[in-house]
């Protein structure tokens, strides 16, 4: 019992758990090697884009999404459908954007689900996206801005 076993009985190697309390419980000496490889890969990828890019990349394509998401929320014949309530300001706010629908919410929510966006539903009224720079496009952002008012 190494992992999350008390640290002054862990050596002693009891027939029973005595865990470590709060989140020292949590520690592990050695991370298992299928995750760190995993891991390893994922930070080459990283790596290889550069955050510099990513980071553009990213603020260009939530900016883009905030930019048709309100572009199309104006030219609606019906009333506004939602509002974004994640700061407009770039310095304040990742990739993600959190939309607040005015009705219909979860609704909304199956439909973009249903064709395949990977989104968060937030209880009463909110769904939150976030267009990854890694591996979503402008093409995929323009796509689910007409899914949201088709």
């Amino acid at each position: 019992g190494w992992w999350g076993n008390n640290e002054k009985t862990r050596f002693q190697m009891p027939k029973h758990f005595v865990p470590q309390t709060g989140a020292a419980g949590w520690q592990i000496s050695n991370a298992p090697v299928l995750s760190m490889a995993a891991h390893k890969a994922s930070l080459e990828i990283f790596d290889k884009a550069g955050m510099k890019a990513l980071r553009k990349k990213s603020v260009l394509l939530t900016g883009y999404l905030e930019w048709l998401l309100k572009s199309e929320n104006q030219k609606s014949k019906i009333e506004n459908h939602f509002s974004i309530i994640t700061p407009t300001e770039i310095d304040e706010r990742g990739c993600q954007l959190s939309i607040q629908t005015k009705k219909n919410g979860k609704e909304l929510f199956k439909k973009i689900t249903d064709a395949g966006v990977v989104a968060d539903w937030r209880e009463p009224d909110v769904v939150r996206v976030a267009p990854v720079p890694l591996y979503n496009s402008f093409e995929d952002v323009c796509r689910f801005a007409s899914l949201l008012f088709a």
